[in-house]
């Protein structure tokens, strides 16, 4: 078993830095030496004391769960910011979803494109920063700021009128109960190696309802420990033009639908 990587000493780092202290200053604020401070820093203590945790905890108002088990260094700076301002999920007593992101030069946010061909290498890798770094960016201009974006390709009729073959832009969702029902989302599933767009209902028994435009495709639900993540649609693009549909649609989604029965 591959033991659980510590960022302790670097979030201890990058959080000062953040707030433009010096070492000296930052073990001052903490209240505790200068050299202990160092060597928490520098890695040299590999086991802190949990009093000096839940200090660390209440000073920086970021849980322990997250000091210790996140590269902060890979979170989004709004994402920073709202922790920097006291809104860690850990410590409200839910599960935060932290998200793998790739910056540019200037240190703004990339929108990757993930291709059908790496759907499985995607499953393996949506959490891991060089896994993310090496998918395609696109650019994308007008998007409003604030959020996460992520474009995934669709195939399939299912969320018909929506041709098959579209590019969907979507924004990252980290708090699902927050998902108004029947919300257009690229879900990633565990297990199966997939990603499917669909309408999503959070239900009260802790379930996932997916349900499609297409109303010849039946309604199906999943448990939350299916979904890796959830990605909400903002638009698509496609090179198809709109088509009236023919009378040999009509018929063939009679059939289907009689099929269904």
């Amino acid at each position: 078993m591959n033991a659980q990587k510590v960022f302790f000493a670097e979030n201890l780092k990058l959080l000062r830095n953040r707030k433009k202290l010096s070492q000296e200053a930052m073990a001052e604020t903490l209240g505790i030496g200068r050299s202990k401070y160092n060597a928490l820093e520098n890695g040299q203590t590999k086991a802190p004391q949990p009093e000096d945790l839940i200090h660390f905890s209440n000073t920086f108002k970021i849980s322990i769960d997250s000091l210790l088990r996140i590269d902060l260094s890979k979170v989004s700076e709004l994402k920073l910011r709202e922790l920097e301002a006291g809104s860690d999920i850990y410590l409200q007593g839910g599960k935060v979803r932290v998200l793998a992101i790739s910056v540019d030069k200037s240190n703004k946010e990339n929108v990757e494109y993930v291709p059908i061909k790496v759907k499985a290498g995607y499953m393996a890798g949506y959490n891991d920063p060089e896994f993310i770094a090496s998918l395609p960016k696109v650019n994308l201009p007008n998007l409003p700021k604030g959020k996460s974006y992520r474009m995934f390709p669709i195939i399939g009729d299912s969320m018909h009128p929506i041709p098959e073959g579209s590019d969907v832009i979507t924004s990252f969702v980290e708090d699902w109960t927050g998902i108004k029902p029947k919300t257009a989302c690229i879900v990633i599933l565990n297990g199966n190696n997939d990603f499917v767009f669909k309408l999503v209902t959070v239900q009260n028994d802790k379930t996932i309802l997916l349900e499609s435009l297409n109303k010849l495709y039946k309604p199906y639900s999943v448990t939350v420990a299916e979904v890796l993540e959830i990605w909400q649609f903002h638009s698509y693009q496609t090179k198809e033009l709109p088509t009236q549909e023919t009378d040999l649609d009509e018929i063939k989604r009679m059939i289907i639908s009689l099929r269904n029965l």
